[in-house]
């Protein structure tokens, strides 16, 4: 694993990036003691973008009405719960 001072990688972090392999690594020490490590990850980035998935069609207001009933007593406690709500 190569070593390279604080200063040096501040300078030339692009650079450093971009030459890394997948899986490499660099040191970076600070008045001689190692401070960071920098990694590669082991998947290279793809070079294209990724392709959409195909588009089945946008959903449609109104498509559910009248399959969702809400009952009038909705919002009143439950049974098991009323001797808690008085």
């Amino acid at each position: 694993m190569e070593t390279i001072t604080l200063e040096k990688a501040q300078a030339d972090l692009a650079e450093l990036v971009r030459r890394l392999a997948p899986g490499e690594g660099v040191t970076i020490v600070e008045d001689g003691r190692p401070v960071a490590r920098l990694v590669a990850p082991l998947i290279a980035p793809r070079s294209e973008p990724r392709p959409r998935p195909p588009v089945t069609g946008a959903p449609k207001a109104g498509l559910y009405e009248g399959r969702l009933v809400v009952p009038d007593d909705f919002k009143e406690p439950l049974e098991e719960l009323r001797e808690y709500m008085e």
